[in-house]
């Protein structure tokens, strides 16, 4: 059976207390043994740690995400390490930069997320990074502050950037929109990767596959993001479930 990891699972969120158990039942059903579930906000970490708990394959890592800025103050940043002290963090995130929303200070965004990085260093953990049309300004911080490596979810970069984002010791994140046929840059740069270039990931309960548009995306539909890559990179499915699921476990320590 196949035992793949979903690098990022937003399994915490409301989207899920309805029926969190039977959705776990399914993801497991899948294949997914493993669920790195980021944090957004301060407020939720408690409940994080709380759903991660029920499971010794959901995963918690700890953080402040860029688009939830507003919602973020100093006091939260100052917790930080101390929270991760006193609780299980196999990550520092989601953090990241995104230029998408004009509406997110840009200063305040790189206080955060370097504030993060620095956090991430300090303790020798991954960094779970969302770099929304900001691909270039992560990159940049990331070779100024030098971490133990992580992840860039979500990646819709060149080839070039992820070729610089793996020699800093980051994956890049594969998921829902591989999928698509107007992903073609994508797919370009999905060819080109090394196998120890990327991971798998859903960021369920959102960026659902071609085939579950306008449904809340779960960990299972990590099959549909396994099937396209097999595909695209012309490669058996068994072997990049292999081969992601280490890259995983040896980032995480799992």
């Amino acid at each position: 059976m196949l035992q793949l990891f979903d690098t990022h699972s937003h399994f915490d969120v409301d989207a899920f207390d309805a029926d969190r158990d039977v959705v776990l039942v399914r993801a497991k059903a899948a294949g997914v043994h493993w669920q790195l579930v980021p944090a957004i906000e301060r407020q939720g970490w408690q409940g994080l740690a709380d759903v991660c708990s029920t499971d010794a394959g959901l995963l918690p890592a700890f953080g402040l995400h860029p688009v939830y800025l507003n919602t973020h103050c100093q006091a939260d940043l100052d917790a930080l390490p101390t929270w991760i002290a006193n609780h299980t963090s196999l990550a520092i995130g989601e953090i990241g930069l995104d230029y998408f929303m004009p509406e997110l200070d840009v200063d305040m965004q790189h206080h955060y997320f370097e504030s993060q990085l620095h956090i991430a260093r300090e303790l020798r953990l991954p960094a779970i990074i969302h770099a929304r049309r900001a691909v270039d300004a992560v990159i940049h911080a990331l070779r100024r502050i030098k971490t133990v490596g992580g992840i860039v979810h979500s990646f819709s970069g060149s080839a070039q950037q992820a070729q610089q984002l793996n020699a800093l010791g980051y994956k890049v994140g594969i998921g829902g929109p591989v999928t698509y046929a107007r992903a073609q840059r994508m797919h370009r740069v999905l060819k080109e990767l090394p196998r120890d270039g990327f991971v798998l990931e859903t960021d369920a309960p959102d960026q659902p596959d071609s085939e579950w548009q306008g449904q809340r995306n779960e960990p299972a539909r990590i099959t549909q993001v396994l099937t396209h890559v097999a595909r695209i990179r012309d490669e058996a499915p068994e072997d990049i479930a292999r081969y992601t699921t280490e890259t995983a476990r040896t980032l995480f320590g799992v």
